[in-house]
């Protein structure tokens, strides 16, 4: 009998819902009706999760169980209860474990078997443009490689949320249009919910006084957390991926000048509108700045994770006045200079 365990972790959220499609899928096809159950172990204690799987349905003929935060899931009667269901399991009951992080407890991790495991990492960067330019092409429509580049500045690295945001194109335009730099500005900039990256855009802002832009990205903020990207999770990971390409711009421009536009595209800076936002970046956040702001935002995933959605927001804007107010340091401590 097929294990019916399965663990899926990783921040390509894409590819990972696929793998999790794919297997309610099965389990459709070989039962029928399935009841379908999501739950999140930040706030749902695993004995509940478990005695969904034990007790089956009875207006269905199978259970598949998405359980999310698997990081957490390391309590010895938990990692217990889970053995003892594994030894005789239901054979139209399924468990699927995901998380964003890219490895769990080790007592979990060995309870599933290597065939039922798969990390899902993002894109290498030089995958990027060629997924969104394949995806336009399947679906009738081509693009230009700095609009390519324009919504990657924009969207976060996984394929999730680029075939969210791209498919929005297949509504606006006819068949085969190529969809240009100026298209994706009138759908993605003057039209779009405010997500990480147009929060990085307005924070990142040299022109403005760090209280505006402390300002303005906590009412940017407000608007992601009141919109269907409300996950901090994603946020934060945002944010980093932003940080990240920051400290490589200023690794590419180190001495005083910028490289020449091959090496910029060569390393993802490939449209106008992406460099004028870095070079706006690299003017308020340094090296090390930039660097303290990513364990930051990573101190900040922590405490959330372990502390619950109580003070999640609070914890989000400290997060926003340390790397714009701060840069950097934590509020006791004095700014990095």
């Amino acid at each position: 009998m097929k294990s019916p365990v399965y663990l899926y972790t990783g921040p390509e959220f894409g590819q990972r819902n696929d793998a999790i499609d794919a297997v309610k899928k099965s389990l459709e096809q070989k039962f029928g009706d399935i009841d379908n159950h999501l739950f999140y172990l930040i706030e749902t204690p695993f004995s509940q999760v478990m005695t969904i799987l034990q007790s089956g349905t009875l207006f269905s003929n199978g259970v598949c169980v998405v359980c999310k935060n698997a990081e957490l899931l390391k309590k010895k009667d938990d990692i217990e209860m889970l053995s003892q269901w594994l030894e005789s399991p239901s054979e139209s009951s399924v468990l699927i474990l995901v998380s964003d992080e890219v490895s769990v407890d080790n007592k979990l991790d060995k309870l599933v078997p290597p065939e039922n495991k798969k990390k899902f990492w993002e894109m290498y960067e030089s995958d990027k443009l060629p997924w969104i330019s394949t995806f336009f092409n399947k679906n009738g429509y081509s693009i230009t490689q700095d609009a390519a580049s324009l919504i990657l500045s924009m969207v976060e690295n996984n394929t999730l949320a680029l075939k969210n945001e791209c498919s929005r194109f297949f509504v606006l335009f006819p068949k085969e249009h190529e969809i240009t730099d100026e298209d994706v500005e009138s759908v993605l900039i003057h039209t779009r919910e405010e997500n990480a990256f147009t929060l990085f855009n307005q924070i990142a802002k040299f022109s403005d006084s760090p209280q505006k832009r402390f300002e303005s990205g906590v009412e940017i903020l407000q608007k992601i957390r009141l919109s269907k990207e409300n996950n901090s999770v994603m946020i934060i990971s945002g944010l980093a991926s932003c940080f990240r390409k920051l400290v490589l711009w200023h690794n590419l421009c180190s001495g005083g000048y910028e490289p020449d536009d091959f090496t910029f595209k060569t390393k993802g800076f490939t449209s106008s509108t992406m460099r004028k936002q870095y070079r706006s970046a690299a003017k308020i956040w340094t090296t090390g700045q930039a660097t303290a702001i990513l364990a930051i935002l990573g101190s900040t995933d922590m405490e959330i994770r372990t502390g619950g959605s109580l003070l999640e927001d609070v914890l989000l804007q400290k997060m926003l006045y340390e790397i714009i107010i701060k840069k950097g340091a934590p509020i006791s401590d004095a700014t990095i200079q």
